[in-house]
This record gives C-alpha cells, sequence and structure tokens, in this order.
C-alpha cells in the first residue's frame, strides 16, 4: 500500500519542487521540511514556527508532507512496539482496539 503511495507521490513531488521557490533571497524549503517543522512546531504549540513553516510550501504540499510524516511514524512506532500499524494508530488516537 504505501509503495503505491509513495510512486504517486514521486511524481507529485517532482512537479512540487519547482513551486518551493518563491524567490525569498533565502534558500528553499522542501515540503518534507517543511511538514517536520510544522508537525514539532504543533507539537510545541508554537503558533509563530507554525505560521512560518506553513509559508515555506503550498497548503496541498504540507497537507501531502504531513500525511507522509503521519504515515513514517505510525511504521517506525509499529515495527518498534512489534504490533500493527492499524493498532498503533488506534492507540495514538485513543480508539478502542478493532
Amino acid at each position: 500500500m504505501f509503495g503505491r503511495v509513495r510512486k504517486s507521490g514521486t511524481r507529485f513531488l517532482n512537479a512540487l519542487r519547482a513551486e518551493t521557490n518563491t524567490g525569498r533571497g533565502a534558500r528553499s524549503h522542501n515540503l518534507f521540511e517543511a511538514a517536520a517543522a510544522y508537525v514539532s512546531a504543533c507539537a510545541e504549540d508554537d503558533q509563530e514556527r507554525i505560521d512560518e513553516a506553513a509559508g515555506w510550501v503550498s497548503p496541498e504540499a504540507l497537507s501531502f508532507g504531513v500525511n507522509e510524516l503521519a504515515c513514517r511514524a505510525v511504521i517506525a512506532l509499529a515495527r518498534e512496539r512489534d504490533e500493527s500499524p492499524r493498532t498503533v494508530a488506534r492507540t495514538l488516537l485513543g480508539l478502542p482496539a478493532a
């Protein structure tokens, strides 16, 4: 399942790389940097950093990056806990076991 997401995402990423350069003079950020900064700022409730990271890429690209980060985090945690990704995701969200 994740392989198909990555394949379709690769084309999306290649198209977005051109959009990340806003010409502001500073180096451009890719969508994964934006997603990591955005999620970590949300976890720390830092509105200034949230706004900054959200401005690095388009909202669609940020959404894709946050989704990819969530998938990778759940998979890594599932491997660490020796549980299924479904079980880990439901536990993180406070949902009952399926």
